[in-house]
């Protein structure tokens, strides 16, 4: 493991200078870094070192330190142990006695070995001719200045006073306060630095200071405290490295993050983050979201330039109705009010815009708004869902006709609570593997026999009830769960139909997947490892699919390959619900459809219009034409089925041929 954190470069440049053998390990006591003068001294590199147990250790030294390691990462003051027997590379051996100094970094615990060079020497004596050397050191790489236990400037080098535009002579005697810019938040940062020192620990971080002329810089600061071997304060020692640059593209690069540059709004991402503070601070507010009606058909009427002057004069108006409230720019026609104001105010925004309408080319735009309010804490408790509850009520809204902001109904509380528990309690049914399989059989229509099943998700909890598919398949899809609802299904398909083979019962069993297992790029091999786990005939595979997923697919080669590459293995792929979305020639060509099904909503009013009866014979003639096996679904009566089988439909599925059932009732339709 090689430290390539910020933070840890410096301590090595730190260290490095060290004139006596030095290294570092983790809190498992595996060296980590070594430096330069102990690779010269034992001659290992720092690969020579790795794993649990070093060679530079001998049996009873290993042992010694590994008796007392919790000690020694506990410990704050540093421990010295004497005599110890280090091995070179080439196994020479040398008895010494070694100085460990348990330390705290980026959050973890981590552990110094400094070696001594010659053999053991006076306390006292050695410790003052190596800070002498460190000190040498350190003032050629860094800014260093020295503090006495109270704060007062006792030294300080070259590159320190240079920086500071300090003389020598005027700054020692200078509080360390007087570093720092002189406000109230700058005080309480040095303060707490120097409590960290008088705790006798290290202090670091990125911290602004001020030089004599009132100039501010920034530095990577580190503050160490220096103690005896009586553990006494002897004086601080702060190490500097200035990255003024560096914090100022930061800040641009925030700033840019931060406001969005065509409305001067807030940015989404800043929004987030205000909405993260202000629950941390309890406060109370509303979320507003706005969303301006027809838009993108607006958007054709107008040019590009026009199109950003609508978006300015909105913001105008945003800006003076809610002048005192928190106003950002969620999206493309989307903003986001964060404010303490009453509901009916918040409604009122939508007669101010017909009061106040906009004017471009000296024409009035008929702008309206669609918008929805939630409240923290009383309706939800996260930016997330705050989010999510108003996006599902915004979609609301403009189904009922636009040009309103609503709040949430108590349906809508119901919904969204009862969301909030399948997202919580899926991951949970998921690890114990609470779901379970029922299988609607299909019917070939020639045979009148049972010739394949699709696989149905079924969810039944012990506080939520039954959860139907419909509900709990677009929540797995949101949270990213559908890719392991997808893999459960995959093995459970898998598995029921090489066992249905072995019983000498090859029904073809099918399950629906989704867009998002298809962009794992192992998919080919996931279903492949599936397949060899059960010793299950790929033919006997089917993997459905909608018109969205076809749609989205056609335009991602990856997609395309990973289906066409299971379909030369023999696995069979169905285009579900046929009919109902955008259909497209192009994505039949590209995609390895072997079946496709007319969709439920075709078949149920089938028998009351003659209109539909020529649009489901098309439908069937269309596929057979191209090659693949047409499947009506969602049959439900004799007459459907009858009808059906006089257009030629090769199979069927629905309630008229069977319910969803578990896999033992299959066996039993079957005999």
């Amino acid at each position: 493991m090689y430290l390539k954190d910020d933070l840890f470069d410096l301590n090595n440049t730190v260290f490095n200078h060290l004139p006596f053998p030095t290294f570092m390990t983790n809190k498992d006591g595996h060296i980590i870094w070594w430096s330069r003068e102990a690779e010269k001294q034992f001659g290992y590199h720092l690969e020579d070192l790795q794993g649990p147990k070093a060679p530079l250790f001998n049996e009873h030294t290993y042992g010694h330190l590994t008796a007392n390691w919790e000690t020694i990462l506990q410990q704050d003051d540093p421990i010295r142990f004497s005599p110890v027997i280090l091995y070179s590379k080439d196994r020479n051996s040398t008895k010494t006695s070694i100085v460990v100094k348990s330390i705290f970094l980026n959050d973890d615990h981590y552990v110094f070995f400094q070696i001594e060079s010659n053999a053991i020497q006076d306390t006292e004596e050695s410790s003052f001719s190596e800070l002498q050397l460190l000190k040498k050191g350190l003032s050629k790489s860094f800014m260093v200045a020295y503090l006495d236990k109270e704060g007062l400037i006792l030294h300080a080098n070259d590159m320190f006073l240079k920086r500071s535009n300090w003389t020598p002579k005027r700054i020692v005697g200078k509080t360390f306060w007087q570093l720092f810019p002189n406000t109230p938040q700058h005080v309480s940062i040095a303060d707490k630095i120097m409590n960290t020192l008088q705790k006798g620990q290290v202090f670091q971080d990125t911290v602004e200071k001020m030089t004599k002329d009132g100039e501010s810089y920034w530095v990577e600061l580190i503050a160490i405290p220096i103690t005896n071997t009586e553990n006494h304060t002897l004086y601080h020692l702060l190490l500097e490295e200035e990255i003024t640059e560096k914090k100022l593209i930061q800040t641009r690069l925030e700033q840019i993050a931060y406001v969005d540059t065509e409305t001067g709004l807030l940015s989404r991402y800043r929004l987030e983050e205000m909405v993260d503070e202000y629950i941390q601070d309890s406060k109370y507010f509303s979320f507003v979201s706005l969303s301006v009606d027809q838009f993108y058909t607006l958007k054709e009427i107008f040019n590009d330039q026009t199109e950003s002057q609508l978006l300015s004069e909105l913001t105008k108006r945003l800006k003076i109705y809610f002048e005192e409230s928190i106003i950002a720019r969620a999206g493309r026609n989307e903003f986001t009010v964060l404010t303490t104001l009453g509901e009916w105010y918040i409604q009122g925004f939508v007669h101010y815009l017909k009061q106040n309408p906009i004017y471009l080319d000296n024409k009035v735009v008929p702008i309206t708004v669609s918008g929805a309010i939630t409240r923290y804490p009383e309706d939800q408790q996260s930016y997330l869902h705050l989010l999510k509850a108003n996006d599902l009520k915004i979609q609301q809204v403009k189904l009922e006709g636009g040009g309103m902001i609503a709040s949430l109904s108590s349906s809508d509380h119901h919904k969204l609570a009862r969301r909030a528990q399948i997202e919580k309690r899926l991951l949970e049914a998921l690890n114990h593997q609470n779901l379970h399989v029922l299988y609607l059989p299909q019917r070939d229509v020639l045979t009148n026999q049972i010739t394949a099943v699709e696989a149905l998700v079924r969810w039944e909890d012990e506080v939520l009830g039954i959860v139907s598919p419909e509900e709990l398949i677009p929540i797995a899809e949101e949270t990213g769960l559908i890719n392991e609802i997808g893999a459960f299904m995959l093995d459970k398909v898998c598995e029921q139909a090489a066992m249905w083979q072995q019983k000498g019962v090859p029904i073809k069993v099918s399950y629906n997947s989704s867009i998002r297992e298809f962009r794992d790029k192992n998919m080919v091999k996931t279903v492949r490892n599936v397949l060899n786990k059960y010793k299950c005939p790929p033919e006997l595979l089917q993997i459905e699919f909608t018109e969205k997923f076809a749609l989205e697919a056609e335009a991602e080669k990856s997609i395309i390959q990973q289906m066409q590459t299971l379909h030369q293995d023999g696995v069979v792929f169905v285009l579900d619900d046929f009919g109902t979305g955008y259909a497209s020639l192009r994505y039949l060509q590209l995609l390895p459809i072997s079946k496709l099904k007319i969709d439920k909503s075709f078949v149920s009013s089938l028998m009351q219009q003659e209109k539909l009866q020529k649009l489901v014979q098309g439908l069937i003639h269309f596929g057979q034409s191209l090659d693949v096996h047409v499947v009506a679904e969602g049959v439900e009566t004799g007459e459907q089925y009858g009808l059906l089988k006089q257009m030629g439909c090769d199979s069927a599925q629905g309630y008229y041929i069977s319910r969803p059932i578990p896999a033992d009732e299959v066996e039993a339709l079957l005999r």
